[in-house]
């Protein structure tokens, strides 16, 4: 796997759980069995109970009028045994149900708590996996259960072949001065265990083994920075519609160039850092003297919103439209907002700012697959509204937006997606995993898919087929962490539609609301805005990256927007490499990332800036 490494770290944790969970049978059968067996020194056989009788009478002597008492004790043992066994039987797997059914009630709750902990011992190019996958629970509720019944077994056997013991357990259950009397040799068990209980590491650090099993890797972006040891800000961000947007950062506060990268579909922030500090976009960027700000559009699970008690149905009411003319904006006017404060403008020059789009720093945006399609939409309608849209520069990786040449899979969705839209989208809103249960189960197969190399390559390719022949790491990016049991990204309805829209209208265009009416309200028009028909409006320069193994969003749409803009008289490059959809950021790509890099450099802060902040503080 080329980025989130996921490696065994010798012993299986489901062999290493195993052990430990014999290990502790083993004591604790010891301690339930002190009173009814005993053990020869070597720990191999315990004692018959005919062992037992021959080697009492060795040593004690006992008349014929105490044998026949004891011979009738025995058998009145016995009869109360068997009368018993039921009772006992049901007793035992009630008990054994409430306590399962109480640890797995709050199995979540602890998890939620101890995860920061467990997770300290994380790295990202060498990770640690704890998890186990499905197969591996498989396995270890089947050893499990194996456990249970042999244990169940033996411990019948020992109550059907010790009935005196049976009965002075039975009578001690219904007796109030046993719960007083303690025996010696329990009192001390119990004192021990209790006391490791509270001190001892290893026993502490069993305890927290039930909870790896459902372990899904939910590191943050904030975890996985300053684990590497870089900076780190959040910054939340209020759209114009509610929506609450984290703008995360890796700061550079006195730097007076920014880099903005925006992931794109069913993605996060955390894809620009997947690949460490070797082969991230994001690292790369802060190391060359960059404020690194990472976005994140809407539609994530937890549904935020100013709106604390939004309905799904409402929350996942967007298209599009949304990511280029709410998301981007509020993100890019933050942004501003931050590095004005922090380089001290000169508050003389504000009016001037807003009218010429003049500013203290450079900001270049680098934007993947959807997120270019929205990055173009947000220059353009910036333009359109006469607004300053802060940037220098623009780099799209892979960008969306012309989908007339995608491959037959892709069409067929898109004709699903217009023809069923108005029976679909009041029933299906949002296209996303709502359970955190199915969401775990979801990771736990990715681990089985890289514990199980033929099972992965089987997945890998077939959704490779699924994609066309793309050749992206498909198996590999289901391990990352923002694919996770709390949180995970997903997808409107609405935007998926207007995906179909473009391909069946073969133009990159806004969003088309089903009437004409509905569209004159909103643009002026009864048909949606043609975006490349004003790409005459873009001054800055665009760089355009396509993959010739890119099956999602093939080069030949991406050459199309290269036209459009060179017939516009934009300042455009265009770039191929020998990569997938999901390689542009996810793989350890150095030609890639030179790139990219070579293009930020090529921007840099005018010189009469920094006199300008040595004027105003003389002033």
């Amino acid at each position: 796997m080329h980025y989130w490494k996921l490696r065994p770290t010798g012993v299986s944790s489901f062999n290493q759980f195993i052990h430990e969970l014999s290990v502790d049978s083993d004591m604790g059968s010891s301690v339930d069995n002190s009173s009814g067996e005993d053990y020869s020194d070597d720990g191999a056989t315990p004692l018959t109970p005919r062992s037992e009788s021959s080697q009492a009478s060795s040593e004690l002597s006992f008349s014929k009028h105490d044998m026949c008492q004891a011979k009738l004790a025995l058998c009145f043992r016995y009869i109360l045994a068997w009368i018993l066994f039921p009772a006992k039987f049901l007793a035992g797997i009630l008990t054994y149900f409430y306590i399962a059914n109480t640890t797995l009630g709050n199995l979540q709750h602890l998890y939620s708590e101890s995860k920061t902990k467990m997770l300290k011992d994380h790295s990202v190019q060498h990770a640690i996996d704890r998890r186990r996958g499905v197969i591996e629970d498989v396995h270890l509720l089947t050893e499990i259960f194996i456990e249970v019944v042999f244990d169940f077994i033996h411990k019948a056997a020992c109550y059907f072949l010790s009935p005196l013991e049976t009965s002075e357990m039975l009578i001690s259950w219904f007796s109030s001065s046993s719960i007083k009397h303690i025996p010696d040799d329990a009192s001390e068990v119990l004192v021990q265990t209790a006391t490791l209980a509270d001190t001892d590491p290893a026993l502490k650090e069993r305890t927290v083994v039930p909870l790896y099993s459902l372990n899904t890797d939910g590191r943050t972006c904030r975890e996985v920075i300053t684990e590497l040891g870089y900076p780190y800000e959040a910054i939340s961000v209020v759209t114009s519609d509610g929506y609450v947007l984290l703008l995360e950062r890796i700061p550079r506060r006195d730097s007076q160039k920014v880099v903005y990268p925006q992931h794109g579909l069913f993605d996060s922030s955390i894809g620009w850092i997947s690949n460490g500090v070797v082969g991230s976009p994001a690292f790369a960027a802060f190391d060359q003297g960059y404020d690194v700000f990472l976005g994140n559009l809407r539609g994530l699970v937890s549904r935020e919103h100013i709106n604390k008690y939004i309905s799904s149905r409402k929350y996942w009411r967007y298209s599009m439209n949304e990511y280029g003319v709410e998301d981007i904006p509020a993100m890019i006017e933050k942004i501003h907002e931050v590095k004005t404060t922090e380089l001290k403008y000169c508050e003389l020059k504000a009016e001037e700012e807003q009218t010429s789009g003049d500013q203290p720093y450079k900001m270049c945006a680098i934007c993947h697959s959807l997120g270019g399609a929205a990055g173009l939409m947000y220059a353009v309608v910036r333009r359109i509204e006469e607004k300053p849209h802060r940037l220098s520069r623009l780099i799209l990786l892979s960008p969306a937006g012309f989908h007339d040449d995608s491959i037959l899979t892709f069409k067929i969705l898109g004709n699903i997606f217009r023809w069923s839209a108005p029976v679909l989208e009041p029933l299906v809103p949002g296209l996303y995993i709502p359970s955190w249960f199915l969401r775990m189960l979801l990771n736990k197969f990715a681990r089985d898919l890289h514990n199980y190399p033929a099972v992965g390559g089987l997945v890998q390719t077939l959704m490779s087929f699924v994609a066309g022949g793309d050749s992206s790491n498909w198996v590999g990016i289901l391990s990352l962490p923002h694919y996770n049991m709390y949180d995970m990204p997903g997808v409107s309805f609405n935007v998926a539609l207007h995906l179909a829209q473009t391909l069946h209208s073969k133009k990159f265009q806004m969003f088309d609301y089903g009437s004409a009416a509905a569209n004159m309200e909103v643009y002026g028009s009864s048909e949606p805005l043609d975006l490349a028909e004003y790409y005459e409006l873009i001054d800055i320069p665009v760089d355009l990256v396509a993959g010739r193994k890119d099956q999602v969003i093939r080069s030949s749409m991406i050459k199309k927007h290269y036209t459009r803009m060179k017939n516009a008289g934009v300042n455009v490059s265009f770039q191929e490499f020998e990569y997938g959809h999901l390689d542009f950021t996810k793989a350890h790509s150095d030609e890639i990332l030179a790139y990219v890099i070579s293009r930020l450099l090529l921007v840099a802060p005018r010189p009469g800036q920094k006199a300008l902040r040595s004027k105003k503080r003389k002033r």
